[in-house]
């Protein structure tokens, strides 16, 4: 069965950010707001809850995973940062930005690009998600919430309750959060290279 609870975007209700995290530490999938609209979410380390997102979205490992962090306090732990990329991410977090990096040991291979052994990191500009993310004190596993043969990501909590009631454990509805994904940013190189256009300004990294 798929709890459903309404949290409030400016001030989250942190007994309800604690019964997310409840459910995300007992293998839970969740879906919750962000930035750049809703995602799906589970613990770190939990290769079962992976599975579960990767056969919602039909997805092969080739797909780059995001972890999403609270702040930049958790980058060095997950990912390789010289001090000009440090500094890129610095002026654009928290926000609508993902940022490619090559992953540290700490990074579960499953979780990693399989040939380039890259991951994507990236703060968001959400208080919902903040909450959760401070709540369970590490990052969470995030891909953003469009579902297999769409292009869009879906917004309404309610549609998201038709298509997967059943298929995740917590749907939290936080309101319209918004329906374009995040600017993808390659920073492994030394030079940053925009992978997609997104809701984030990429003028600074053109």
């Amino acid at each position: 069965m798929t709890q459903f609870f309404q949290i409030h975007a400016e001030n989250p209700q942190s007994r309800l950010a604690n019964q997310a995290v409840s459910i995300l530490r007992k293998g839970g999938v969740i879906v919750y707001p962000t930035d750049s609209g809703y995602a799906l979410g589970c613990q770190l380390g939990d290769k079962t809850a992976l599975t579960r997102i990767r056969n919602i979205r039909r997805l092969d490992d080739r797909h780059h995973m995001t972890l999403i962090c609270r702040d930049l306090s958790e980058l060095a732990n997950y990912a390789r940062v010289d001090n000009s990329a440090y500094r890129l991410i610095k002026n654009h977090t928290p926000g609508s930005y993902t940022f490619i990096l090559k992953a540290t040991s700490e990074v579960p291979r499953r979780l990693q690009h399989p040939k380039k052994k890259t991951i994507g990191l990236r703060v968001p500009d959400n208080k919902i998600a903040l909450a959760i993310l401070d709540a369970l004190g590490e990052p969470l596993m995030s891909t953003t919430l469009i579902l297999a043969g769409e292009t869009e990501i879906m917004t309404d909590p309610y549609d998201i309750r038709i298509e997967l009631e059943g298929k995740v454990d917590l749907i939290i509805d936080g309101g319209y959060c918004g329906n374009e994904a995040t600017s993808m940013l390659d920073l492994t190189s030394g030079t940053p290279e925009v992978l997609r256009v997104g809701q984030g300004d990429v003028s600074a990294f053109e």
